[in-house]
């Protein structure tokens, strides 16, 4: 090999993954695996009640009758927020009285389902029921629609991505089965939230990074990234719960919850700021990994250094959407509470160091640090590990042939001298 084609396998990045890197990531999987042993859940007590509000029936509506609403509850109607009056029929598909027909007040009220002929319903039975009527029409079966939008989904992602997109599928399946199998019914068993969302957290990343970009050095970077960011990000978390002394209990279903099984809601506030920030962080280190390298082999002679500047600057622009994303989202998913306050018309002090609007706050927080921290660690690991070679193995130097001892001139017998008379004389 000449000095030119040594020089240039020096410099093209490998795609192999780093024996150094190992050292982290075995470690990191086998604990990610005795954790997922240690606190898989071994029997979930459902609460008693639930059934008291009664069980879930499918139906389908046939017909509806619409009245007139009676003077004499006038008063009782506009508290309700009542403005149809009427009956419902609803041919019953599932439950004690499948294939019957049964009729059912038109739902009204606030939130309350608009049901037209020929639509698919969900309806509540409660056979011991104060006013009589054993159903009541409680929401939309959305069943066919949701799978016909999940099969548009999918086609759409393969049609795209192709062996890709069925690889970030089937990562995408894995994601669900960890978090519905494992983190809930881990944590309604009673394990620490924190440590579930953590080991969860973990076998996610390292499943759905390996499955969706394959084994290569790229991945590792970008798990190995992930991997440091999620730490962070746990600790500034917990650090921020901790200084606004946030408990969890939010609204009415994080109450209930509370109520109905042990669990620790600040741990729990804690989990789903981890789980949410990981979606967003693995998308950094991904990206910023990726980024890293192209520019390496676009740019053979630039060393370490240069390689994590330019990765740098591309890693705040992303940094600066991603960060926007994230706040958005956030506020999105908040936006009928922040609507409601707007409305009490509360000082703007009152409204930030609500509990409610604190959480937010700490969530955005919390996750956007540690993007931060994700981005200048992913770009150095890519930047050293695209100039990283092993060091070749020095040949061994050829062990020494054992010289010949010297022959005698003669042979002679035992006693007699080996010396010739004239040496004698």
């Amino acid at each position: 090999m000449n000095q030119d084609s040594l020089k240039h396998s020096h410099t093209i990045p490998n795609d192999a993954v780093p024996r150094a890197a190992l050292w982290i990531l075995v470690p990191a999987a086998v604990a990610t695996v005795l954790g997922l042993i240690l606190l898989w859940p071994t029997g979930v007590e459902d609460a008693s009640s639930i059934e008291a509000y009664g069980t879930e029936v499918d139906g389908h509506v046939i017909a509806i009758n619409e009245t007139e609403c009676d003077e004499a509850d006038a008063e009782l109607n506009e508290q309700l927020q009542v403005t149809v009056c009427g009956d419902v029929v609803v041919h019953l598909l599932t439950g004690e009285h499948a294939d019957e027909e049964a009729i059912v007040d038109i739902p009204s009220g606030p939130g309350a389902p608009v049901v037209e002929v020929g639509d698919d319903v969900i309806l509540i039975y409660t056979p011991d029921s104060v006013s009589g009527q054993q159903y009541h029409i409680i929401d939309h079966d959305r069943s066919s629609a949701l799978w016909a939008l999940a099969i548009a989904f999918a086609l759409a992602v393969v049609a795209f991505g192709r062996w890709k997109g069925v690889r970030s599928l089937v990562s995408l399946a894995l994601t669900f089965a960890v978090v519905l199998l494992f983190m809930v019914p881990a944590i309604l068993d009673g394990s620490s939230p924190i440590l579930v969302a953590v080991v969860g957290s973990a076998a996610i990343m390292l499943v759905s990074l390996y499955l969706g970009h394959g084994w290569n050095r790229t991945t590792t970077v970008a798990v190995v990234g992930t991997l440091a960011s999620l730490i962070v990000t746990v600790l500034l978390a917990e650090a921020a719960v901790n200084l606004t002394k946030l408990n969890g209990v939010l609204d009415e279903n994080t109450t209930n919850l509370a109520m109905q099984y042990p669990i620790d809601m600040s741990g729990l506030l804690l989990a789903g700021i981890l789980i949410g920030a990981l979606g967003v962080i693995d998308d950094v280190t991904v990206s910023q990994a990726a980024t890293v390298d192209e520019v390496a082999k676009a740019n053979p002679k630039w060393g370490p250094a240069r390689l994590f500047k330019s990765g740098m600057r591309v890693g705040r622009d992303h940094l600066t959407s991603v960060v926007n994303t994230l706040v958005l989202a956030y506020a999105g998913a908040s936006l009928p509470l922040l609507v409601l306050i707007a409305a009490a018309n509360r000082p703007l002090e009152q409204v930030l160091t609500s509990q409610i609007i604190a959480t937010e706050i700490v969530r955005s927080v919390a996750g956007t640090l540690g993007l931060i921290a994700a981005v200048p660690i992913t770009t150095w690991l890519a930047a050293y590990l695209a100039r990283w070679q092993p060091k070749p193995k020095e040949p061994k130097a050829p062990k020494e042939a054992p010289r010949p001892k010297p022959e005698a001139a003669g042979t002679w017998d035992e006693g007699e001298s080996p010396y010739p008379p004239s040496h004698l004389r």
